[in-house]
């Protein structure tokens, strides 16, 4: 009786131990299944994060755009100084400012009436064009010994306008002395 009690207790232990490790596994699979669903975000926790995103932009997108507008304004007004100053070099050179018909042109390439004066071009690359890729516009002196207006036309390339679509042009009273009205 021993003996069969002594098989029986190790029948037992193996067979505990083999529904053991089985249960083990299925607690195992169980729990990483369960990690495997838990992993990521739902659908509702994705349509939230992109919503207050979308309303993030909706605030935030005016200004930059506002931003950029005031920015190339400001850029015209620094490139027309720079124009003028290259007028004023020219004129040193050849004792005048550019007559209506010679324009800006005059800054990158000689006339025929300048002669050996002309020490050009005054300005590297070319003349430049305004932010919104229009050319500068030339209104020449009455007299040539002064020089004439260098302006843009704004965002609408039409003379006049207001705000945005206003004229670039320094000597304009108007204009705040940072070039941004």
């Amino acid at each position: 009786m021993q003996v069969s009690m002594r098989i029986a207790k190790r029948v037992t232990n193996r067979l505990s131990s083999l529904f053991s490790g089985v249960a083990n596994e299925t607690a195992n699979a169980t729990a990483k299944r369960r990690r495997r669903l838990q992993a990521g975000y739902s659908l509702m926790e994705v349509l939230i994060a992109v919503a207050i995103i979308a309303t993030l932009a909706a605030l935030v997108a005016p200004r930059l755009f506002g931003q950029l507008d005031s920015s190339r304004q400001a850029a015209a007004l620094t490139q027309i100084r720079m124009v003028e100053t290259a007028l004023d070099t020219m004129r040193l050179d050849l004792g005048r400012y550019p007559s209506q018909d010679e324009g800006l042109a005059l800054l990158v390439a000689p006339s025929a009436d300048v002669g050996g004066s002309w020490n050009g071009p005054y300005m590297d690359g070319g003349l430049p064009q305004d932010p919104w890729g229009r050319p500068y516009q030339y209104e020449a002196g009455e007299d040539l010994s002064r020089r004439g207006r260098v302006i843009s036309f704004g965002a609408d390339g039409e003379p006049g306008g207001e705000g945005l679509n206003a004229d670039i042009d320094p000597r304009r009273v108007d204009q705040p002395a940072d070039g941004i009205g």
